[in-house]
């Protein structure tokens, strides 16, 4: 199956297509590190991605991450991946953020150690998910503050990931919890598009998972009342 796979989810923004037929192997993949500006940056590499494989109508399925993460950042890849899908017929699949760091190391353990995920929710908050070494869950995907995260993956050894792993570390008073050897700013963009192409759209549809509410709000001062 050849999948084109989009995150705009956390700091980067990653375009992949890869052919899970031919060892999961990659026509394109890049990933540019970002905080902002994901919207400009992310249709260019899907035409560049395109181009690679030989056009959309060369494409069987889409993959996109669906949080936890920025709010904006999920908003600009949700779309585009949903407008591809529209206007060419193709199934689109939704990928966990916090699934898609873990998966890499889980895959590359003898399936002993367990990985556990965590992004940076700001104000001493992780978005957090603890996985076993064969991948099943031990905590659910949670906001959580990180003294909390910490608890939670109870001893070592534990292999963490993701831009919110050292604020888990600072409050996990066990050496053999240690961050992993692996990218944190944003998920591997190959292993998105195998965990996409391995996922059942209908059951993982490309909507958000947020995991908490939106830290702007509306203005009320100067609502003007209905009648």
């Amino acid at each position: 199956m050849r999948v084109l796979a989009i995150d705009t989810a956390l700091g980067g923004c990653s375009v992949a297509v890869v052919d899970t037929d031919d060892e999961g192997a990659a026509l394109y993949a890049v990933s540019i590190e970002m905080a902002r500006g994901h919207a400009e940056a992310l249709m260019p590499e899907v035409a560049r991605a395109l181009d690679a494989a030989g056009g959309l109508a060369r494409i069987e399925r889409l993959a996109v991450t669906v949080g936890p993460g920025s709010f904006t950042g999920l908003r600009v890849g949700l779309a585009a991946a949903r407008a591809l899908g529209l206007g060419a017929g193709l199934p689109v699949a939704g990928v966990s953020t916090l699934v898609a760091l873990a998966a890499p190391i889980l895959d590359a353990g003898d399936g002993s150690v367990p990985v556990a995920a965590a992004i940076d929710a700001r104000h001493g908050r992780a978005f957090f998910q603890c996985f076993a070494g064969d991948g099943r869950d031990l905590v659910s995907a949670r906001l959580i503050e990180a003294r909390d995260a910490a608890r939670a993956m109870g001893g070592g050894p534990v292999l963490i990931v993701g831009s919110g792993a050292d604020l888990v570390l600072a409050e996990a008073d066990d050496p053999s919890i240690v961050k992993a050897d692996a990218p944190h700013h944003a998920p591997d963009i190959v292993w998105v598009a195998r965990l996409g192409a391995a996922a059942d759209p209908s059951a993982a549809p490309p909507r958000p998972l947020y995991l908490k509410a939106a830290d702007a709000h509306p203005q009320t001062g100067g609502r003007i009342a209905r009648r």
